[in-house]
């Protein structure tokens, strides 16, 4: 039987690289001695508030069709908390209710851009990307961060990468999976060339209340942004609700209605008791927000201290998020060689970090989304097999 071309578009490069963590947690499974820090799934439970409701909303019936953009409340809610952060005048019109950020991203794709049709990413990426941008038939332009700057944005290599067939620039901040925030000198440059070129911009911030270092702007704050930019955000993880799939586009009221007639397609409305799960999260405070982005904090200064003076090895502080890259190349080993022998030897996943581009060649991405005493455990295995390393030699 015949398959359409489009799956043929929806696999990236980086694909084989989940292949250990995969296997990590089938041996996990299975009883095996392994720890997992190889994926971004916080460990936290979700805060009991926002389960009761959902709780109390599935007794209560709360489990038929939604609006298809979303509930008017979790729209409003939205709105509210995009227009404190950002200071812009933004109404529920503005919001669509998604499953999850990774909903988002390839709705605004769907609706934003179309075959042929170019679109720069800042590498490295997160992995869905490039299938992402690639599945209406776009291209995905690579511009590629140097690890030696902190993967800091290169505004020059930008502006060469544009082209008459530019469409977007999708990035990521903070970043997943450098843990990089721009700042607002670099989100200012970015928006000059968006308004100068007449491109949209797709900015994922789905990790902005975890920042340990610097502030979090929102480009779609900058002057002339608000019309031509698209803000992703979700739940997931800062307030560890990734299986719930609960997340939010804000952007012009015209495109969030080509995301309607999106939803009419595929979704459909994101469950009402989830809708209004996430309206309490955003209308209410939250304590435990405050409380995991420290406990990632903790866990980021217990990993550079136990990883940070290893020989062959440059671990990259982040200022945000739940991960470290880790470069290894300096052990004689490709990150992908260095992962496989590491998780054979010692039962530690960690993933190499060529799936989110070449850029990150040579790098391993550690995750923080597990307990500390876990966490040390892994630290001393891996400091372990690296010291190995250089005996054998």
């Amino acid at each position: 039987m015949r398959y359409a071309d489009f799956t043929q578009r929806l696999a990236g490069e980086g694909a084989a690289a989940w292949d250990l963590h995969v296997e990590a947690v089938n041996q996990k499974r299975a009883g095996k001695d392994v720890i997992v820090l190889s994926i971004g799934d916080p460990e936290f439970h979700s805060p009991p508030a926002i389960v009761e409701s959902a709780v109390a909303g599935l007794r209560s019936g709360d489990t038929h069709y939604a609006d298809v953009l979303g509930l008017p409340r979790a729209r409003k809610a939205v709105a509210a908390q995009h227009a404190r952060l950002t200071r812009q005048p933004v109404g529920p019109e503005n919001v669509a209710i998604v499953a999850g950020a990774q909903g988002g991203l390839f709705a605004a794709a769907m609706c934003i851009l179309g075959p042929g049709d170019e679109v720069i990413v800042l590498e490295p990426m997160y992995v869905t990307y490039e299938a992402t941008v690639q599945a209406g038939g776009a291209h995905l332009v690579r511009v590629p961060l140097a690890a030696e700057t902190g993967f800091r944005l290169d505004l020059a290599a930008l502006e060469q990468a544009i082209t008459p067939r530019t469409r977007a620039i999708f990035f990521a901040t903070p970043n997943n999976p450098t843990g990089a925030v721009l700042n607002r000198v670099e989100l200012e440059g970015i928006a000059a060339l968006a308004r100068r070129h007449d491109l949209w911009v797709v900015s994922d911030e789905v990790y902005s209340t975890i920042i340990f270092e610097g502030e979090h702007v929102s480009i779609c704050s900058l002057p002339g942004m608000a019309e031509r930019t698209v803000t992703i955000n979700s739940l997931s993880k800062s307030h560890a609700m990734t299986g719930w799939r609960a997340g939010w586009i804000v952007g012009p009221s015209e495109l969030i209605h080509h995301v309607g007639n999106l939803g009419l397609t595929n979704l459909y409305g994101l469950p009402p008791f989830i809708q209004n799960a996430l309206a309490l999260a955003l209308e209410s405070h939250v304590p435990e927000v405050a409380e995991m982005r420290e406990a990632y904090r903790r866990r980021r200064d217990l990993a550079l201290a136990a990883l940070g003076h290893l020989p062959g090895i440059i671990c990259r502080q982040p200022a945000a998020g739940m991960f470290m890259l880790a470069d290894v190349r300096g052990t004689g080993l490709t990150a992908r060689d260095y992962a496989w022998r590491l998780f054979r030897e010692t039962g530690v996943a960690v993933l190499d970090a060529t799936a989110f581009g070449k850029a990150a060649a040579g790098h391993l991405r550690i995750s923080f989304a597990i307990d500390e005493a876990s966490l040390a455990e892994a630290c001393r295995r891996i400091a372990d097999f690296t010291r190995s390393l250089g005996k054998a030699a």
